[in-house]
């Protein structure tokens, strides 16, 4: 069972060295957003053109053209929902977390933190990984959508116009 038919082989690598540059023209055809910080959304488009791949590269059943076109048809679909959700933005609500406030002026939200499943340790990490000692010198943590934590002091807070759009759940 080590290699049942040295044609398979063969046609691996057939196949892998013609599908692998047409994912990567058909990446680079369809601009920066679709390899950007996963959201949700993103993570499973990236997913889906792993398992293609995978299926392309492993299934006598698919045929390399058949394969091309599955990716080609998942990053263009991608690509649609995109423009879809900067055209129309209540379409993001949909597609992304909104970012939401774990901690303001130095003061966890801790009802925040239980229901977004985020410890209050991963808080401080973020806060020491950006050079705080101390929460109380901390204007804000931010999850960002794509599970990111932003971390902001007070002196680069200025008008707060940048939290404009993050979920403030004990407001």
């Amino acid at each position: 069972m080590v290699l049942e038919n040295p044609g398979d082989l063969l046609r691996l690598l057939v196949v892998a060295v013609l599908v692998y540059p047409a994912l990567v023209v058909i990446l680079r055809v369809s601009g920066k957003r679709t390899l950007s910080k996963l959201n949700a959304f993103d993570f499973v488009v990236t997913v889906a053109l792993g398992s293609t791949l995978a299926t392309i590269l492993l299934s006598r059943d698919v045929s390399l053209a058949e394969g091309i076109v599955a990716l080609a048809l998942l990053v263009g679909l991608q690509y649609l929902v995109a423009v879809f959700a900067v055209r129309w933005p209540p379409s993001q609500r949909l597609l992304k977390s909104q970012p939401t406030l774990l901690l303001r002026d130095g003061r966890l939200r801790h009802r925040t933190l239980r229901r977004v499943r985020v410890a209050e340790s991963e808080v401080r990490q973020a806060a020491r990984s950006h050079g705080f000692g101390d929460l109380a010198d901390v204007a804000a943590v931010v999850l960002e959508s794509d599970g990111s934590l932003s971390v902001i002091n007070r002196s680069q807070l200025g008008d707060g116009s940048s939290l404009a759009d993050v979920r403030d759940e004990e407001r």
